[in-house]
């Protein structure tokens, strides 16, 4: 009789172990998600945080997108192939550094796709719209919203801003060059500004590619990426003006290498919490051992700023962020 309980038990013995052997998550770790994943796009839809990166892989390779989504910044769902090149029939290559805004009930996604290097070449910055924030998204304009290289600026890299007033605008731009547009209210292009010009430069020194836009406290922080991607040279720099046309003179670097934790640190997004002056800023770096320059993954940290309001170096670390929901 003891030998058969015994044998009945032992399962819920080992089973209790197990559990107590697997520690709960105190920290999101980076990176935040398996897979080569660079350029991510971070925002807050309802009460969950959404990071959409760019799928890191050979330019050819790079013809879907993968999202992913937390409660609480350390526990993250991947949610696959929330947009690819089937539903969006002029991409055919390199669909890189998506951004992404709600806008009356509907998710608009904004990508770069065919690397092109040339007026002759077809692609650039498009669009895509989905009911859900997982997708799946569809080609909203069945071409591209900018199309063609404007002051220098190659048409990647779009950041989309909703100004105080409710204007949209996209700042977007390639090879050292950023222009800033007003965008349509219903996306489906871009408009003159005030002064009649419909593309205006805007690049900093220093910029290469990257921009972001955010306002804390009345100010207008314009942030950028500076130095080769593939580089240890690469990094966010900033700059931070009164209204959305600056003038934006560089501050300083915020985030970089450490070789003792990654290289190539660069291209980011940031994020807020809702309600509370506490900031995150979501960016890709190489792992120490990889030499290939696609082999990038998705990390996040804490971003503070000091009494006047500058922004204070950010510390990459492997450790990451601990839980923050929304309330």
């Amino acid at each position: 009789m003891k030998k058969t309980l015994l044998l009945i038990m032992l399962p819920a013995f080992m089973l209790q172990a197990a559990y107590a052997q697997t520690p709960k998550k105190t920290t999101s770790g980076n990176p935040i998600a398996e897979g080569w994943y660079a350029d991510p796009e971070a925002t807050i839809f309802g009460k969950q945080y959404w990071v959409y990166p760019t799928f890191s892989d050979k330019y050819n390779k790079q013809v879907h997108f993968d999202a992913f989504s937390s409660p609480d910044l350390v526990n993250w769902t991947k949610h696959n192939n929330v947009l690819d090149s089937s539903n969006v029939k002029w991409a055919k290559r390199a669909m890189w550094a998506p951004a992404i805004v709600e806008k009356g009930g509907k998710y608009y996604f904004f990508f770069g796709a065919n690397d092109i290097q040339s007026d002759k070449e077809y692609g650039g910055i498009g669009v895509a719209v989905a009911d859900k924030p997982e997708g799946p998204f569809k080609d909203y304009l069945g071409k591209p919203l900018i199309d063609k290289i404007v002051n220098g600026a190659q048409p990647i890299d779009q950041f989309v801003f909703k100004d105080t007033d409710g204007q949209y605008y996209i700042i977007y731009g390639g090879w050292g060059h950023c222009n800033i547009a007003k965008l349509k209210n219903d996306f489906t292009g871009v408009e003159p500004a005030a002064d009649g010009k419909v593309f205006k430069e805007m690049t900093p020194e220093g910029y290469v590619e990257g921009p972001v836009m955010f306002i804390r406290k009345g100010k207008y922080y314009f942030m950028w990426s500076e130095g080769g991607w593939t580089g240890p040279d690469y990094r966010v720099a900033y700059a931070i003006g009164d209204n959305i046309n600056g003038p934006f003179k560089k501050i300083g670097i915020v985030l970089k290498q450490d070789p003792a934790v990654a290289t190539g640190a660069g291209h980011h997004s940031v994020i807020k919490v809702p309600g509370k002056d506490e900031w995150y800023i979501i960016y890709h770096r190489r792992p120490l051992t990889e030499t290939d320059g696609n082999h990038r993954v998705t990390c996040i940290e804490k971003m503070t700023f000091d009494k006047d309001g500058l922004i204070n170096p950010v510390k990459i670390t492997n450790e990451g962020v601990t839980a923050n929901r929304i309330r």
